[in-house]
């Protein structure tokens, strides 16, 4: 059998990019693929609680690009030099359209072998929903770290794909929600990933990569 793909070093190999080769541009169905990863992330109770927006174009990223000045200007080259530029947006709003949204998807997808087990999946889903939006105060950042986990996925899968990305979280997110109309739609901008081929100024390639010890961060019992 031929050795099993190591996503230790493809995890290794990445880093933030600080700098793209302006003109290089990725495959469409490349980056479509890290679309259908992220798509595909794990959720708390299968929340799905994301959107996202792709630039890929110089049009669209310099309309990414207007959230990136003033005090986040050091970003804008990232955003407008990069191939794509991916933005992931949370639910914000509309809570019980999109949930039902989400029921009737697992329904149309033969989740559930009968309508009782359809409203147990609702009614257990609700219950955390409600844990976290009376009990913890907590539904935006619960929200939110199910978005993390689709950024996960995807940065992971533009490694093992050969493209170079970055994650941003230096931007307007108010200025972005306006101009791609995103709370309209009951949603906010999180994070963007820039995604492309590394240019002669990215610094960050030629450092080494740092993380503690595993037996720093890990506990084995």
């Amino acid at each position: 059998m031929p050795n099993p793909v190591s996503l230790v070093a493809f995890a290794r190999a990445r880093h933030a990019v600080k700098a793209y080769a302006a003109g290089q541009r990725l495959d469409d169905a490349q980056v479509r693929e890290l679309i259908e990863l992220a798509r595909l992330a794990p959720s708390s109770v299968n929340s799905q609680p994301w959107h996202f927006t792709i630039a890929g174009d110089e049009a669209a990223r310099a309309r990414i690009a207007k959230a990136t000045t003033g005090s986040y200007a050091a970003n804008e080259p990232k955003v407008r030099d990069a191939s794509h530029v991916i933005v992931l947006a949370a639910r914000a709003d509309r809570f019980a359209e999109h949930f039902a949204a989400v029921l009737a998807q697992e329904a149309q997808d033969g989740r559930f072998q009968d309508a009782a087990a359809r409203a147990a999946q609702d009614k257990g889903r609700q219950f955390y929903v409600a844990q976290h939006r009376f009990d913890r105060k907590d539904e935006p950042q619960w929200l939110e770290k199910q978005v993390y986990l689709a950024l996960g996925t995807l940065l992971l899968g533009a490694s093992a794909a050969g493209i170079d990305a970055t994650p941003i979280e230096g931007f307007d997110s108010r200025a972005l929600d306006a101009e791609l109309g995103l709370r309209e739609r009951g949603y906010t901008s999180l994070v963007l990933v820039a995604l492309g081929r590394r240019g002669d100024g990215d610094f960050n390639a030629g450092l080494p990569k740092s993380r503690l010890p595993l037996d720093k961060v890990a506990t084995f019992l």
